[in-house]
């Protein structure tokens, strides 16, 4: 199948990907400034779009790209594409799945851990000279814990195995309930919390799941709990955690993820029992190179083909 046109290229892209595109295609970059221009002189060329999770692709962007047929996003998350509006447009959709559930697990496990036994604050210690003068409390662990994971995906299940062989009882919620794994149901976010030390969010961001950590959940965690974000920001309601860790009403917080990233609330910063990493959960070499082989693959394929090698579940009938 031969085709023409251009690849839109919605910075940031990594290195890895920008060669892969420039070396394969005729590349456009979408300006922060100046788009209405642009697109007037640039938008019937344009066949695909190649975005990361940094990268918006909305219903008024489709919308102004006529032969628009696919976007391929490098990330497993996709609430940056409208799908809404290129499912109406007739234009299809990939993700990179699978391929970094190991550096989300192990940065998930690393997270809590950090926060549970107060690995951050025992390194302030130590370098402020305390160990001298007196010595670090005594914190809670990991191992042998009640763990509740908040989306059972591919993720989610690898995360399990790794607390599962620390001898957590590990208990989970998703929508529906996952056959065939041997880890307790809860029927809600708020009983999954009244009922762990621990809880692991991990579904996906969007509408949907949108402040489904509220302040009913946190409480239900409680004083001594610990919660755990790697998904996306939007999940957990940020004023209610921080009123939530002001107050004492929840014991600690790691978070990988923020409503509005880069901008972290002062609030968190100022407080001790927080660990924060800057949104980096699947951030090592060999798993962000195998996220651009995969979007480069699905671009590849789509323009072979016509067919995409991981469309994002909502096109999965359409490919």
């Amino acid at each position: 199948m031969t085709r023409t046109g251009a690849v839109l290229r919605i910075p940031r892209l990594s290195k890895r990907m920008n060669e892969g595109l420039e070396a394969s295609y005729d590349v456009l970059d979408l300006p922060d400034e100046g788009r209405d221009a642009f697109l007037a002189e640039h938008a019937d060329r344009v066949v695909a779009i190649a975005c990361t999770g940094n990268g918006l692709v909305d219903a008024d962007l489709v919308a102004a790209l006529p032969r628009l047929q696919v976007v391929v996003n490098h990330g497993v998350g996709y609430e940056n594409v409208d799908v809404d509006a290129c499912l109406a447009h007739g234009v299809l959709v990939s993700h990179t799945p699978g391929v970094l559930d190991d550096a989300v697990a192990e940065t998930t496990l690393g997270l809590l851990i950090a926060t549970r036994r107060r690995f951050v604050e025992a390194d302030s210690f130590v370098r402020a000279g305390r160990w001298s003068q007196e010595g670090f409390p005594l914190t809670g662990q990991v191992a042998g814990s009640r763990v509740g994971i908040l989306g059972l995906g591919r993720i989610g299940r690898r995360f399990a195995a790794l607390v599962d062989a620390m001898g957590c009882e590990v208990a989970y919620h998703n929508r529906r309930e996952v056959p065939g794994v041997p880890y307790r149901y809860a029927a809600s976010a708020t009983e999954l919390a009244a009922g762990v030390d621990n809880l692991v969010v991990i579904v996906p961001g969007g509408a949907s799941t949108a402040a489904l950590v509220d302040r009913e959940v946190l409480d239900a965690l409680g004083p001594d709990g610990v919660l755990v974000n790697v998904a996306r920001g939007s999940v957990v309601d940020e004023p209610a955690l921080v009123a939530a860790l002001q107050d004492g009403r929840l014991g600690a917080a790691g978070l990988d993820v923020f409503a509005t990233e880069p901008h972290v609330p002062e609030e968190l910063r100022a407080l001790p029992n927080v660990v924060l990493l800057p949104h980096v959960a699947s951030a090592t070499v060999p798993t962000r190179n195998a996220m651009a082989d995969l979007t480069l693959d699905n671009l590849a394929l789509w323009w072979s083909t016509g067919r995409l090698r991981t469309p994002v579940p909502e096109m999965a009938d359409e490919v």
